[in-house]
C-alpha cells in the first residue's frame, strides 16, 4: 500500500524548516519513494536567534531548552498544516509524519563525562507530541538516539536513503549534501549495503553564513550566489592554515558540527584574516574555497583509495554557490558532477525526503541505520513513534 509521507527538516543553518511530501511503498531492497512536493517555511528572526544561541553553547537553562522545544514543536506543526495548505493536500489523507527536528547539540564521538567513560550524545527539540496533536497524523521522530545507543556516532542517517535511491550495477556514485556542514556517502558499483560508507567531510555554509551574519550586522544571512565571496581574494596563508584543520584527518567514521565550525570558529577566523591585512570580503572568500577544498581533500583522503566513484550527486545549499561548485569540478576533474535533481528531488528537498523515507522504514519496524556509515555496532530502527489522540465525542 502507497503511503504519503511528510518528512521535516531544519538543519544547522537554522534559518527554516524544509516539509517534503513523498509518496512510498514496498520494503528495500524494492522501495518506491516518488516526490511530490516542497516547501520552505521561514523561522521568524527571535525565533532562529534563540536556537542558534543555544546551538552555538551559550549559557541556558534547563527551562528554555524545555520552553524552546515545545515552541518548536508549534514550529513545525505550523509547518506541516501551511505546506498541505499550498498543495491543497488535506492532512486527512497524511498518512504519517517524520521530523528530525532542530538540533542544538551532537557529540557523536565518546568522551568522559562526570567520571564516566564513553559518553556520547545528541539532543533534537521540536517536541512530536505537539506535533502529532496539531496535526492529527502519527509522528516519528528523535532519529539519532538508536544509533548513538548501538555505538554509533547518531550520523550521519541519510546515507540509508542515498543508497536506496543512488545505488547502480555499473556506476561507482556519490552524493554529496552540502548544508551547514557537508556530508558525503559513497556507493561503489554494484554495492551491497555493507559496502556504503558515509561521513561529515567538514564545513559546508555553516562558516560562510556565520562570517556573512557577522560582517553584515544580522542583514544577510548567506552569500547569496557568492556575490560577496567574487568580490574578494583568497588569503593564501589563511586558507593554508585551515587545511591543517585536523578534523580533515580525523579516521572515519566522523561527524561535524557547530562544536567545531560554529560562530567561535567564524569570529577566530575573522581575527586572523584581519591581522593578514584582509578585508571581511576576502575571510569569505577564503572560507568558501575552504569548504570546496574540505571536501575534495576528503575524497583524497578516503573516498578514491575504497572506491571508484563515477558520478557526484550534489544537494544541499551550498550546491547553489556557483564558486564552491566550480572549486569542486576543478578539484575533482574525473567525477561526473549531477545536481540531484535529475533524480527527481529538488536540492533543498533532500534531507526532508530523507527523513519522509526513515519514518517510512520506523513505521514498518524495519530497520533504517547504516552502520558502516555511522560505527554502530549493528543496524537499528531510528525514531519514536506519538500517536495522534483519538479525537473525543461529546
Amino acid at each position: 500500500m502507497t503511503m504519503r509521507v511528510i518528512g521535516m527538516m531544519s538543519g544547522t543553518s537554522a534559518d527554516g524548516i524544509d516539509v517534503a511530501l513523498v509518496h512510498i511503498a514496498g520494503s528495500p531492497p524494492h522501495i518506491s519513494a516518488e516526490f511530490e512536493a516542497h516547501l520552505h517555511v521561514r523561522f521568524a528572526p527571535r525565533v532562529r536567534s534563540a536556537i542558534l544561541r543555544i546551538a552555538n553553547g551559550a549559557p541556558t537553562t534547563a527551562a528554555e531548552i524545555s520552553q524552546l522545544n515545545f515552541l518548536l514543536g508549534e514550529e513545525f506543526a505550523r509547518a506541516a498544516i501551511k505546506a498541505c495548505k499550498k498543495w491543497r493536500a488535506s492532512l486527512s489523507r497524511i498518512d504519517l509524519i517524520g521530523s528530525h527536528g532542530q538540533t542544538i547539540y551532537h557529540q557523536g564521538a565518546r568522551s568522559e563525562f562526570i567520571g564516566a567513560h564513553g559518553i556520547a550524545s545528541t539532543l533534537q527539540i521540536g517536541e512530536p507530541g505537539v506535533i502529532a496533536d496539531r496535526t492529527g497524523v502519527t509522528t516519528i521522530a528523535d532519529f539519532r538516539t538508536a544509533d548513538i545507543a548501538a555505538g554509533g556516532q547518531g550520523a550521519p542517517l541519510v546515507p540509508f536513503v542515498d543508497y536506496l535511491l543512488y545505488r547502480h550495477a555499473e556506476a561507482g556514485r556519490a552524493a554529496l549534501n552540502i548544508g551547514g556542514i557537508a556530508n558525503v556517502t559513497a556507493i561503489p558499483a554494484g554495492a551491497r549495503a555493507e559496502d556504503v560508507f558515509a561521513f561529515d567531510t567538514g564545513p559546508g555554509n555553516m562558516i560562510v553564513d556565520a562570517l556573512v551574519e557577522i560582517t553584515t550586522s544580522g542583514r544577510a544571512h548567506f552569500d547569496e550566489d557568492a556575490r560577496i565571496a567574487f568580490t574578494g581574494r583568497t588569503i593564501p596563508r589563511l586558507l593554508e592554515r585551515l587545511m591543517r584543520d585536523p578534523y580533515l584527518r580525523r579516521r572515519l567514521p566522523k561527524t561535524a558540527g557547530r562544536e567545531q565550525f560554529g560562530t567561535d570558529y567564524a569570529g577566530r577566523l575573522l581575527a586572523v584574516g584581519k591581522k593578514l591585512r584582509g578585508r571581511p570580503a576576502d575571510v569569505i572568500r577564503t572560507a568558501t574555497v575552504f569548504t570546496s577544498l574540505s571536501i575534495a581533500d576528503a575524497f583524497q583522503r578516503f573516498v578514491v583509495p575504497r572506491a571508484r566513484i563515477d558520478e557526484l550527486i550534489v544537494a544541499g545549499g551550498g550546491a547553489q554557490n556557483p564558486l564552491i561548485m566550480a572549486q569542486l569540478a576543478a578539484a575533482l576533474p574525473t567525477m561526473k558532477i549531477v545536481p540531484a535533481e535529475e533524480f527527481g528531488v529538488p536540492p533543498g528537498a533532500k534531507e526532508a525526503f530523507a527523513f519522509a523515507v526513515l519514518a517510512y522504514e520506523a513505521y514498518h519496524g524495519r530497520t533504517n541505520s547504516l552502520p558502516s556509515a555511522t560505527g554502530a555496532r549493528h543496524a537499528a530502527i531510528l525514531g519514536k513513534l506519538l500517536r495522534p489522540s483519538p479525537p473525543q465525542h461529546s
